[in-house]
């Protein structure tokens, strides 16, 4: 197949689109590959397009570049470990409409996740070990961070980070939505469920991708890989940062990644991937 600038969606792929993807165009010849419904009854339309075997990273990049003719992002989508097939192959998924993540502020969520935190451990545990493991901030929410400086173009980092997380593994799915942030809540991915819904996440995400330059890479069964293009370089600045992530993913740190929120602000700084993992 050879696509070119004027080649329009196939009807396949139109399918995702509620308007039936009018005017839109994919100059970029794709593999075999399938829609995927929600697995859940009531004939609910496709949530993504995914591909029969894993892709490489010069395609997801080639599709990344064409977002804004094609409409379509391109996700890099692995399984389960036990099971690979879960959760895209088999549309173990309950998609989201935008909406609902435009019902989110991103200040608001991580706050109240980190005060309900903060509630329940001295509660059940030891106050200081809130004094210690949050410090310098403790029980006080620090905001949300200011935004990055940007140390590359937002595209090209991704590029470069798709490349690295390229493991022969990953397929590539391709979901309608106007940024990387919405393909979450859109495909409906739940990796995070048993720590909050994906559309409040999904807010996040959009947050991170207007002051850190955020690219949505590679998304697995619950876990997250975020190009960044303006990262933390400062050890104040990380740590507010590294306050925000532990609010979106506690388990980074609780699940031993790191035993306090300035161990995991050293490991993050400067750099231009975050990955995130729920239990």
């Amino acid at each position: 197949m050879v696509s070119d600038a004027t080649t329009p969606l196939p009807a396949e792929l139109a399918q995702l689109f509620a308007d039936g993807g009018a005017g839109r165009t994919l100059p970029v010849a794709l593999p075999a590959g399938r829609l995927v419904r929600p697995r859940s009854p009531g004939g609910d339309p496709p949530a993504y397009w995914l591909s029969d075997q894993p892709a490489p990273a010069t395609l997801w990049s080639r599709l990344r570049a064409a977002h804004s003719r094609s409409g379509l992002w391109p996700l890099l989508l692995e399984g389960l470990d036990s099971e690979s097939a879960r959760p895209w192959e088999v549309g173990e998924v309950h998609p989201q409409p935008v909406g609902q993540i435009d019902h989110h502020d991103a200040a608001r969520f991580l706050a109240s996740v980190w005060s309900g935190w903060v509630r329940f451990v001295e509660e059940d545990y030891e106050p200081d070990f809130v004094v210690e493991a949050l410090a310098p901030f403790g029980r006080d929410w620090p905001g949300l961070a200011a935004p990055g400086a940007p140390v590359g173009d937002p595209d090209v980092v991704a590029d470069q980070c798709a490349a690295c997380l390229e493991d022969g593994q990953a397929r590539l799915g391709l979901v309608a939505a106007d940024r990387g942030a919405d393909t979450l809540a859109l495909s409906g991915w739940t990796g995070p469920g048993n720590h909050a819904e994906t559309a409040p996440l999904a807010a996040v995400v959009r947050s991170w991708e207007d002051r850190f330059g955020v690219r949505v890479v590679r998304v697995g069964f619950a876990t997250l890989y975020l190009s960044v293009a303006a990262p933390p370089v400062t050890a104040e600045h990380t740590l507010q940062v590294a306050a925000e992530h532990w609010a979106f993913c506690p388990d980074n740190i609780e699940q031993g990644l790191a035993d306090t929120l300035a161990d995991y602000a050293r490991q993050i700084r400067g750099k231009n991937l975050w990955s995130f993992w729920w239990d």
